[in-house]
Order: structure tokens, then C-alpha cells, then sequence
């Protein structure tokens, strides 16, 4: 019989944060990581299975071997596990912090604003849309006489 060398669940996180800009976040020493998706929040540990998710706009939050506890608020983001022993976020815009409170607010100011602006993004295309049906309206009114106009070189007289 062989017998085969067990495998060891690594005991430590590498954790790094990163955006376009900068490395938020290298920390080879960590316990557990918290963090949000579209499913809700949820836990790595070490020796976690193989992970890849997008992270809604939120605070992670991860525990170090010396014990405290650190906050980044992302504003959004992918976030990969490997190997059971490394987690990688790459983000458009973090925020570090020791305040859970503050960043939490950050979280909500953030995500009102995307609200707001996804608000404003629609009215501008309904504008446009009703503007663009106003037009076409006015020359398919049958008997206005505001014909569109067909330049001559698209005429079919040779001209």
C-alpha cells in the first residue's frame, strides 16, 4: 500500500484590494473576509472552494492574525478565491477605514447617488423618445405638406 501525504488547509487569507489607480489593500495574514453580492453576505474562510462573484456596492471587512478587524468600502467589484488561501478584489473606488459607521453611510451615499443618476438617465431617454415621436408625427401627418426632403443626388433622375 502507498500512502499519500495528507493535504494541509492552509491556516491564512492573502487578501488584496485593488483598483484602477491602486493597491488599496495587501495583507498576507488573514483570518476570515466578509463581503456582499447580489446573493447577500457571505463569509471566506481558508481552504474555501474556488470562488468568482461580483460584489455590489458595499463594506467588506476582514480579520487579520493580529486580531483587528479593517474596512474597505467598494464601489462594487469582482472579487475571485483561489487556491483556498488567496481573495483578490479588484474595484473601480475604495475607501479604507476603521469606522464601520462612517463607511456604511459612505455605502448608502453611494448607492443613492447611482439611484439618482440611473433616474435622471431615464428621463433624459424618455425626453428624447417623445421628441423623436413628436418629429416623425409632424411629417407623417397626412396632408401637413412637410414632406422629407430627398437631396437630388439621392433622386432616381440621374441628375
Amino acid at each position: 500500500m502507498s500512502a499519500t501525504a495528507p493535504t494541509l488547509m492552509p491556516t491564512l487569507l492573502h487578501l488584496t484590494i485593488t483598483t484602477p489607480a491602486a493597491v488599496l489593500v495587501d495583507d498576507a495574514a488573514v483570518l476570515a473576509v466578509r463581503a456582499e453580492d447580489g446573493s447577500g453576505s457571505f463569509g471566506i474562510l481558508p481552504g474555501h472552494t474556488g470562488l468568482l462573484t461580483v460584489l455590489a456596492p458595499s463594506v467588506v471587512r476582514w480579520r487579520s492574525a493580529g486580531g483587528a478587524t479593517r474596512y474597505c468600502a467598494v464601489d462594487g467589484g469582482v472579487m475571485t478565491v483561489s487556491a483556498g488561501a488567496t481573495v483578490a478584489i479588484a474595484c473601480r473606488e475604495g475607501t479604507l477605514g476603521d469606522d464601520l459607521d462612517r463607511l456604511r453611510d459612505d455605502v448608502a451615499a453611494l448607492r443613492a447617488a447611482q439611484a439618482d443618476a440611473g433616474r435622471k438617465a431615464r428621463v433624459e431617454e424618455m425626453r428624447l423618445h417623445a421628441r423623436a415621436v413628436r418629429q416623425l408625427m409632424r411629417y407623417m401627418r397626412p396632408g401637413s405638406g412637410d414632406l422629407i426632403e430627398v437631396p437630388p443626388s439621392a433622386g432616381g433622375d440621374g441628375e
